[in-house]
């Protein structure tokens, strides 16, 4: 196996970041239109205003960001959107200054105010978190009153019982926000599409990585490794898990990547759930065969029927087609597979996971729901194929937009056969 080092000597100058091709108008257009469809998606249900805890809601409607993956756990800051009044950013403490961009005078405004958030949960206020929710919730009460018309309507995402107290105590009425949220993401506009097609081609290039350095030998860890590698490089952000596993860990699925070593032959799946720049979603599973070996006749089989999965499933899938109607029609795993299943066979994605969640048939009556499919919505194709008592199992999943006759494809990294 060449280490490391060596690698780095033969690549050379070719090893280098990809040259980010985003102009700054198809930023500042991805922004103003994300933030009409917060408002808009408000306007159509009678709601004064959307209260954001979530980063990725938050994001969604302001593009801004901060610490990210810390306050999901730590409800620190947060915005408030109204349907015909200002966007106003409540953040960290002395973080205003981060966001400075996104109030210049270039008629896209995404923030009209940026003000200090007052943090009540137990980590930031302890014992004194009631007093501090207190001033909270007379701070969203008065710009209620101030910015909503007369409509105390308030969509909230997320937030705990003690806020929602507060929030009740002054006569608003709160509405399930996640939910409108979820329907304002779910249309990807042009200028979306192209900040999404640079996080696969940033996620793309560190699956080329990966291949590059699936040399018997090395950890799973250290491989998955090279994904984080290319998009931080790139102006990525983060990776939502680590699900990558080598021979029997592949099976059955679900194990994140650890310190055991990979051996040549072995079947190497991995799903990249990348956070790429912009904060847009890259969402695809790929296998191969460690060493780049041939495959034996029963990896070669479980990979074809993975493969068969999510092709004839890709091929059902089209604008105004109802949930029900692909579910009844979708490809069924064999039996030997079933139990193993993966979660869903197709799910929204934006700037992560996105609704909706479109379950396997034996699962859609307890489980699933209604909806149909969209133009410009984007999604992901998925199949595991891992059969009980069996080695190893197959992780694929591909990337597409809705179209009105089908689909498009987004990622175009090898697939149709290991190597």
């Amino acid at each position: 196996m060449i280490d490391d080092k060596q690698r780095y000597l033969n690549q050379g100058a070719a090893d280098v970041a990809l040259k980010n091709p985003i102009a700054e108008a198809t930023v500042r257009q991805a922004r103003a239109y994300r933030l009409e469809r917060t408002r808009q998606v408000l306007r159509d249900n009678d709601i004064a205003a959307a209260l954001l805890y979530d980063p990725l809601n938050i994001r969604y409607a302001t593009d801004t960001s901060n610490m990210q993956l810390w306050t999901m756990h730590n409800p620190s800051r947060y915005a408030l959107i109204f349907a015909d009044g200002p966007a106003i950013l409540f953040d960290y403490h002395n973080c205003g200054h981060l966001h400075d961009d996104k109030r210049l005078p270039n008629g896209q405004l995404t923030v009209d105010e940026i003000r200090p958030a007052i943090a009540w949960a137990y980590f930031a206020a302890g014992e004194r978190g009631p007093e501090q929710a207190v001033r909270w919730g007379n701070d969203i009460a008065s710009l209620m009153k101030q910015y909503g018309g007369g409509n105390q309507r308030l969509a909230v995402d997320i937030c705990e019982e003690l806020g929602m107290a507060q929030l009740h105590k002054h006569g608003i009425e709160t509405l399930y926000g996640m939910k409108y949220m979820e329907h304002a993401r779910l249309i990807k506009s042009a200028e979306e599409l192209q900040l999404m097609q640079w996080t696969i081609a940033v996620c793309q290039k560190g699956m080329q990585r990966m291949w590059d350095h699936c040399e018997p030998g090395i950890s799973e860890n250290e491989l998955w490794a090279h994904l984080h590698f290319e998009n931080i490089r790139n102006g990525g952000e983060w990776i939502e898990t680590r699900i990558l596993s080598a021979g029997e860990r592949t099976n059955p699925w679900m194990r994140e990547s650890s310190d055991a070593l990979i051996q040549t032959g072995d079947i190497v799946s991995f799903d990249t759930d990348l956070i790429g720049p912009y904060g847009y979603c890259a969402d695809i599973s790929r296998a191969w065969i460690a060493g780049h070996e041939r495959p034996s006749a029963t990896q070669q089989e479980i990979y074809d029927i993975a493969m068969e999965h999510i092709t004839y499933n890709m091929g059902l899938l089209k604008d105004g087609l109802a949930f029900r109607d692909f579910v009844d029609q979708s490809w069924k795993l064999p039996d030997r597979f079933a139990p193993n299943r993966y979660s869903c066979s197709v799910h929204g994605v934006g700037l992560a996971d996105e609704y909706p969640c479109i379950y396997h048939p034996q699962d859609y009556d307890k489980v699933g729901y209604d909806g149909h499919f969209h133009e410009n919505m984007v999604v992901c194709v998925e199949s595991y194929t891992g059969g009980i008592g069996e080695k190893e199992g197959v992780k694929l999943e591909q990337q597409v937009r809705i179209t009105k006759t089908g689909v498009e494809l987004l990622s175009d990294f090898a697939i149709g056969s290991f190597n």
